[in-house]
């Protein structure tokens, strides 16, 4: 059962992550999240699709998990989006593919 179901729900993929959302998800997740914060559904092309809550008073935000989306959260510093609108959804950049590599070295 919906435990808010007067809100808005917006699916978000990294390409639309903004920085609004990037730092909700560092608020509510500051150690980063596991598999208990993980929800699973299926899109509606019928992909299975894992993403993590974030709620705001009018809309609930279910952002799709990627490596991307792990290694932007863990970099997360407030003054680099400074000079962006909260909603500006080129503010947050892809990771450079050689650190997102890098990362999986030290695994």
């Amino acid at each position: 059962m919906d435990r808010h179901p007067n809100l808005k729900r917006v699916i978000v993929d990294f390409k639309k992550l903004t920085p609004e959302v990037l730092k909700l998800l560092v608020e509510r997740y500051p150690d980063g999240y596991d598999d208990r914060n993980i929800i699973t559904f299926r899109n509606s092309h019928g992909e299975r699709i894992e993403a993590v809550e974030v709620l705001t008073e009018d809309t609930k935000y279910l952002v799709k998990i990627s490596a991307k989306l792990e290694y932007t959260m863990e970099n997360y510093d407030e003054d680099d989006y400074a000079d962006f609108e909260d909603d500006d959804p080129t503010a947050v950049v892809e990771p450079d593919p050689e650190d997102l590599s890098d990362e999986n070295d030290d695994i």
